[in-house]
């Protein structure tokens, strides 16, 4: 995670005269999470108040009503044990639910609410127990995060993750993590240009496994990988662009390419697998890094 982050922002001051470093210094205390009462986490007063816990909630719920799965409306925090019937505030105890299902659910204990839907109860009871696992690698890796920021002698500003939504919210942007990065902290402007539409979003691959050869469900070889990556100068993972001007695929097709050592190549496209293509027919667009690219 923090080599990833490092990579890129070496590459992007590369590229970009970035000036300074906006990041959220996120420390979740699991503890207090799984145990609110303990300093009312849900009830702190102030501009801030409930984001914190909400933010997770919408994060480990996907972002939808966990009753209907309804999405892009109002949710509000649900008990999944009602307080009458002896739940607590506890995050493991929290779900999110649509204003229609909260109020037809009500106190009802939620094994009576979803009676009649025994796998959704058996998700939801699943889900709520799940462990905090990604607090905890947020927790381990944050100094070691901002001590890299600071390594770039760049001025490094902190902010919470409530910050971050106050800060979006306040602005009426819809919720993305790449609209999340541009209200970082306290020095967010008030009113943000958003120039882009659609992001590009960009995968760790790493550069394949010493794996010589490929094994079926019970452990015996399949297959046997060819010993050189490369193929007529291409290796798997590179982006190209095809332009095929004979036989049954003509067209232009750009994206990531697996390689065969016959020379017919693979294709990976915005609008899906083109297999097939020969590598006459390819140019190279970007050589393959270790890192996945998309929109």
């Amino acid at each position: 995670r923090v080599l990833t982050i490092k990579t890129w922002v070496e590459r992007l001051r590369r590229f970009c005269p970035i000036s300074a470093i906006s990041m959220e210094l996120v420390r979740f205390d699991t503890q207090l999470m799984q145990n609110p009462e303990v300093s009312g986490v849900l009830y702190q007063q102030g501009e801030l108040a409930g984001y914190e816990v909400r933010e997770y909630l919408l994060q480990k719920w996907g972002r939808k009503c966990a009753y209907c799965d309804k999405e892009g409306v109002p949710l509000e925090v649900e008990h999944i044990q009602p307080r009458s019937k002896g739940g607590s505030d506890r995050v493991s105890n929290l779900t999110l639910a649509c204003t229609k299902c909260n109020q037809k659910k009500g106190n009802k204990p939620v094994e009576q609410f979803l009676s009649r839907k025994p796998e959704r109860l058996k998700r939801i009871l699943a889900a709520a127990k799940r462990p905090l696992k990604d607090a905890a690698a947020v927790n381990s890796t944050r100094w070691a995060l901002h001590r890299v920021f600071k390594e770039t002698g760049l001025p490094v500003e902190t902010g919470t993750g409530g910050r971050t939504k106050f800060n979006r919210t306040s602005q009426e942007l819809p919720k993305t993590h790449w609209l999340d990065a541009a209200c970082v902290g306290s020095s967010t402007p008030k009113r943000l240009k958003v120039l882009v539409a659609k992001p590009l979003a960009i995968t760790a691959t790493g550069h394949g496994t010493r794996q010589m050869c490929r094994t079926d469900k019970y452990g015996f070889p399949s297959r046997y990988v060819p010993r050189y990556k490369f193929v007529k100068g291409f290796q798997t993972g590179d982006i190209v662009k095809a332009i095929v001007t004979a036989g049954k695929k003509v067209g232009t097709y750009v994206g990531r390419v697996a390689v065969r050592s016959t020379g017919s190549f693979n294709i990976s496209t915005a609008n899906g697998l083109i297999q097939g293509i020969s590598h006459k027919y390819c140019k190279h667009i970007h050589n393959k890094d270790g890192y996945y690219y998309a929109q």
